[in-house]
């Protein structure tokens, strides 16, 4: 007999859970960064934190490698060093947990990054059509949410929409800097940065990181699942970076360019 009307039932079942570890970061052997990641596609997230922290300089990457000063096996693969043979400035080493929250306090930050970064050529006209059509496009490629919900998605898309990488992590920054670091480090035959041409999904919302992330590596369209914020909407106008927002399959918001036409 089943329940009755009203009654909860319960059952016992296996259910899948994400996995989130933490792993630092090294760029030429100096602490940059520790994140909470998913295991999986390291080396890039750790070529594509240096790259869209701008911790490169232009430097370009010369090798990627777990843990340079004993094995893999003994930092448990939560070690990556980055090496550019010297050719990236010294960074200033960091203590303590970096995650895609901390760091920002407001416009004159802003004010930095704009003067580090060149604008972007202008954007040129915008095809609503294609922008529109990438979430679901990208849905494919989001294996681990499908089984566990629990993960961001990030992809990188071309000028006919074509999903070029998607990768996925528990951490929205993790999945977008995985993603660049494919093209840093040339995986399956990807195009080089900069991205120019190029638009960069993610999952959650547009936050002034999400921006960041996508100026630094030249791509020149930003869509997101979720909303952006103001300092967001102000960095993009300011990048000549389209930015389209609530992006889920039946419309979307664009909120930068300003103005079309």
């Amino acid at each position: 007999m089943g329940p009755e009307p009203g009654e909860r039932s319960a059952a016992r079942r296996p259910d899948e859970l994400i996995v989130e570890e933490p792993m630092s970061i090294q760029l030429d052997g100096t602490l940059v960064s520790t994140t909470m990641r998913t295991p999986g596609h390291d080396h890039e997230l750790a070529a594509g934190f240096c790259l869209t922290e701008g911790l490169l300089a232009g430097a370009p990457v010369v090798n990627v490698r777990y843990c340079a000063g004993a094995s893999a096996m003994e930092s448990s693969f939560n070690v990556v060093t980055v090496e550019t043979g010297g050719r990236a400035p010294t960074p200033t080493p960091r203590l303590g947990n970096v995650s895609s929250s901390c760091g920002w306090c407001g416009s004159e930050q802003l004010d930095e990054m704009c003067d580090r970064l060149a604008p972007l050529p202008e954007p040129g006209t915008v095809d609503l059509d294609l922008l529109g059509a990438i979430p679901e496009r990208v849905r494919d490629g989001q294996g681990l949410f499908s089984s566990t919900g629990s993960v961001h998605a990030a992809a990188a898309f071309d000028r006919d929409g074509s999903i070029l990488v998607t990768r996925e992590d528990v951490g929205r920054h993790n999945a977008v800097d995985k993603v660049v670091g494919a093209m840093v480090l040339g995986s399956r035959g990807l195009p080089p940065l900069p991205a120019r041409g190029l638009g960069l999904f993610v999952s959650g919302r547009a936050s002034i990181e999400m921006v960041q992330k996508a100026w630094a590596a030249g791509f020149s369209t930003l869509v997101a699942v979720s909303a952006p914020t103001v300092l967001a909407v102000d960095a993009a106008r300011r990048a000549n970076l389209v930015l389209a927002g609530f992006g889920r399959g039946d419309g979307f918001n664009l909120y930068s360019p300003e103005r079309l036409g």
